[in-house]
């Protein structure tokens, strides 16, 4: 698989699977959550890395937050800025493991599986990167369905998805040595098939907490995607939540 799949992959029916997968009332549900999480105040400078096409720090900046948004996806990132005109917030088309910034921000977050795609060493990477940009005592919230406990128990080999006039269909490997789950996934919309390769990295939440400990960042949460409830095995996913000491 190759290790920079995301190029090729955040682009055309992708994008509006997506886009047509998270209504406007997720997006302020989620929103809440992590203005709650993060601790944010309305002069809170927070870090949305990679942000997408913006949903969540559009509506930040809209509340009041000043927001700076990284991602790889150019076509993202020119809906981020068109979406956030006339807001206090920043978009950034780079990688997620270049953050250039030293203790800038109030809080961080990543939503959205994105932390899933990277291997153990490029956590490593990206969550020294993130601790870096963060004053100390700040927050760093991480949103994750590649908690092995989530992900494996329930694993299908194959599975359809429909959102609006998208079908999709979703193509499951598991290799066990490596961690990784390869997902191959055909788009069919109005007769147009395209098929796209992924892949993400599967890790028990003790490997994520301890990553996150090694790269400055002190484990204080970690909840399941409902954010009620503690995580434990079968949670639908993870919501982590570290603070820099």
């Amino acid at each position: 698989m190759n290790s920079k799949w995301q190029v090729d992959f955040f682009r055309g029916v992708a994008l509006d699977f997506w886009r047509l997968a998270t209504p406007l009332e997720q997006t302020r549900s989620e929103v809440g959550l992590l203005q709650r999480l993060l601790r944010a105040t309305e002069s809170s400078h927070l870090l949305d890395v990679p942000c997408g096409n913006g949903r969540h720090s559009v509506e930040l900046a809209g509340r009041g937050h000043r927001v700076t948004g990284v991602d790889l996806s150019e076509e993202f990132i020119e809906e981020a800025r068109s979406a956030g005109a006339g807001l206090p917030a920043k978009w950034i088309c780079g990688d997620m493991l270049d953050l250039p910034w030293q203790a800038e921000f109030d809080g961080a977050f990543c939503f959205g599986n994105s932390f899933g795609y990277l291997d153990s060493d490029n956590a490593r990477r990206f969550l020294k990167a993130v601790a870096a940009t963060l004053r100390p005592g700040a927050r760093f919230v991480v949103q994750t369905g590649m908690a092995a406990e989530s992900i494996l128990p329930g694993l299908l080999q194959k599975r359809w998805h429909k959102v609006g006039d998208i079908h999709v269909l979703s193509e499951n490997q598991y290799h066990p040595r490596e961690g990784r789950l390869d997902i191959q996934y055909t788009f069919i919309r109005r007769g147009v098939t395209e098929t796209r390769p992924s892949s993400s990295y599967v890790l028990t939440v003790n490997e994520i907490c301890r990553i996150h400990s090694e790269a400055g960042l002190e484990p204080v949460e970690h909840l399941s995607y409902d954010a009620a409830t503690p995580f434990q095995l079968g949670s639908p996913g993870l919501i982590l939540v570290s603070a820099k000491p």
